[in-house]
């Protein structure tokens, strides 16, 4: 006997807690939410006009992405993520992303990498302007051009998985990086790109990502340390 297949008002929630997560995950994501902050589903689903249960079913979506903690009784609240969770969750990337290379630059087609140069070319002109937000932004459409031509959905669902860590470094560093560097960083990606060289092109995405982690590492430190220093009595 065949399994009954969801009715059309469990398929609605879930398209709605969908969008609430999507919501709510900016929100955390641009400061509205800080880490250890509550999250009140009664309040969430009022200001969405919405009811309770696809923000439960929002919430525990973002748990699992470990972006937040239910605990009974308590309810939700913002997870504060640790400096080795970023930087494994850089290192788990740096591999994703070396076996989307290799899936996707066979794949590619005078138009997808004519795509790809033209997003580097844009990031170029953001690093110009100075806009180190926007380079930031760009940074990440191009990595997800790469992956999304892999042609494998599953890398796909898992490398978007990280996404919030991905977030939660562009929040982090991307207002205090210089915009060129960050920028030049995929000189070489792009190189490999306009080459069609899968085994260059995961090069230069394993060097991109050592240089980030390095990068992200220290960011972590002068944050830790600015936090203590401003803790100390009699500041």
């Amino acid at each position: 006997m065949a399994d009954p297949q969801p009715g059309p008002d469990a398929l609605t929630r879930s398209v709605l807690a969908d969008q609430v997560k999507e919501r709510l995950l900016e929100a955390i994501l641009d400061g509205s939410y800080p880490p250890d902050s509550r999250i009140v589903e009664t309040a969430v689903a009022k200001e969405l006009g919405t009811s309770q249960a696809p923000v439960r079913e929002a919430l525990r979506g973002l748990e699992a992405l470990g972006i937040v903690e239910i605990t009974p009784f308590r309810g939700a609240r913002v997870r504060r993520l640790d400096s080795a969770e970023l930087l494994e969750a850089y290192a788990v990337r740096s591999s994703l992303e070396s076996l989307g290379a290799r899936l996707a630059v066979p794949l590619m087609s005078d138009d997808d990498i004519a795509a790809i140069l033209a997003t580097g070319e844009r990031m170029y002109a953001a690093a110009d302007a100075g806009d180190a937000r926007a380079v930031a932004t760009i940074d990440a459409t191009l990595h997800e051009q790469i992956m999304k031509l892999s042609g494998n959905g599953t890398l796909l669902r898992v490398w978007r998985s990280l996404e919030p860590f991905s977030r939660t470094y562009l929040t982090l560093a991307g207002p205090h990086s210089d915009p060129q560097w960050s920028a030049h960083l995929h000189d070489s990606m792009l190189a490999a790109v306009r080459a069609r060289d899968p085994e260059q092109l995961v090069d230069a995405i394993e060097h991109h990502f050592d240089e980030v982690r390095e990068s992200l590492g220290k960011r972590l430190a002068e944050t830790a340390a600015e936090q203590a220093a401003a803790a100390e009595p009699g500041r």
